[in-house]
This record gives C-alpha cells, sequence and structure tokens, in this order.
C-alpha cells in the first residue's frame, strides 16, 4: 500500500522517528477506534470537539446536528484538524524525564465537504451503525425525514495525514540502568462491561447476536 504525501504541515518533527506516513499504518489506527477531536477556531476562540467518526476509504466521516456550531463552522470552509490516538501503555523510566506512554496516533488536516446526495448520505449512516454493530441498521425502524434534516454528514479526506506511533519500553539515560529502580511498562486496553438492558424493553425481546460481541475491535 502507498504512502500519504509528506508536507510541511504535517510532517512529524518531535521523535520524527517514529512518525509514519503509510497508509496501511494510518487506516489501521483510524479503523481501531471510533471516537476522535476536531479542532477549529471561531474567531479568536480554538475548540477542540470530541465525536464519534468512521473512515471509509480515503475519507473520514463524522456526523452531528445540523445546528450544531462544530458542524456549521466546518461546513462554512474552516481549516480544521481531527486527531485519534489510542493509548497502549504507561512506560516507567528510572528518571522523571523518562517516563513515557505506548500510543497510536493519527493526525488530518484539511477542510471538510458535506455529504449531500440522500442514498450516499443513508449508505455512509449505515455503514456507521454496522461498523459498530454489524447487522443493526436493517433491524432499526426507518430514518424519519425530520432526522434526516436535523443531521449533517461531513467528510474529511485524507490528503494531508500523519500516524505517529511509540512501543516498547523505557528508554533511559545509560547511566541510569545501574539505579535499582524498577521500571517497566502497564499495558492499558479497552474492554467491555455487562450488557445493560434498556428497563423500558418489551418483555421478551430478543437480544440480536451481535450484542454480546460488541464493538469488533474491542473484543479482538
Amino acid at each position: 500500500m502507498s504512502a500519504y504525501t509528506q508536507t510541511e504541515r504535517t510532517r512529524v518533527r518531535r521523535a520524527h522517528e517514529r512518525g509514519s506516513y503509510d497508509k496501511e499504518t494510518v487506516h489501521a489506527i483510524l479503523d481501531a477506534g471510533f471516537v476522535c477531536h476536531v479542532g477549529f477556531a471561531v474567531e479568536d476562540q480554538t475548540y477542540v470537539i470530541p465525536t464519534l467518526y468512521w473512515r471509509e476509504g480515503e475519507r473520514v466521516m463524522i456526523h452531528g446536528s445540523t445546528a450544531s456550531r462544530m458542524i456549521r463552522v466546518l461546513q462554512a470552509g474552516a481549516d480544521a484538524c481531527l486527531t485519534v490516538t489510542h493509548v497502549d501503555g504507561l512506560v516507567l523510566a528510572r528518571s522523571a524525564f523518562h517516563h513515557s506512554a505506548n500510543f497510536r496516533s493519527v493526525v488530518i488536516l484539511g477542510k471538510t465537504h458535506t455529504i449531500d446526495d440522500p442514498a450516499e448520505k443513508e449508505h455512509v449512516l449505515k455503514n456507521f451503525v454496522d461498523g459498530l454493530y454489524p447487522g443493526r441498521w436493517d433491524g432499526l425502524r426507518p430514518m424519519l425525514d425530520k432526522e434526516d434534516k436535523a443531521t449533517t454528514v461531513l467528510a474529511f479526506d485524507l490528503k494531508e495525514v500523519s500516524a505517529k506511533v511509540r512501543t516498547g519500553g523505557p528508554i533511559d539515560d545509560e547511566e541510569d540502568y545501574a539505579l535499582p529502580i524498577w521500571a517497566g511498562t502497564i499495558p492499558l486496553t479497552t474492554t467491555m462491561g455487562e450488557v445493560i438492558p434498556d428497563e423500558r424493553l418489551i418483555p421478551g425481546t430478543p437480544q440480536p447476536d451481535y450484542v454480546p460481541n460488541g464493538i469488533p475491535f474491542l473484543n479482538k
């Protein structure tokens, strides 16, 4: 798989050896999550908003209320920055300075465009729902016109993109390895809890097969 073109804005400067522009790496990091943070500016104030996302080929999609300030600002052509981060472990070194974390992250820069075509909009929303809960969309009641009008879907094209990954244990100053101080890595994972059925479920409503398995990438 090819790589994204490195630009002055996406070039990883600090610990550049951890940077990657490889599409396979970027896609894997994006596909392993569903929460991103979107940064944008309104006049002299910068905002960073957490929201759900999903990837479709060379696009990352977000959705929200048509009345949302973030949605309106992005639709108007504001430059934006979308980030995704997974923390895989806490790294304890022999000095406070060299403590770190293992992580996988992606930064996407650019403007968004709106998914206006009704058929495409329904298609990508279906992919969003089914990506989290395989097969759920077809078992739901159809989306109402007022719900469709109240929902906006925006796409970030994957053009200016970089990834950054840290793995492994602590990296201490050579002389510090002789110190009797514990050092190592504490792995971190995200897991699913016990399913809690809605209190107003109609008695006898069967639990779908995909619910116990939950979100695919959290169950690996």
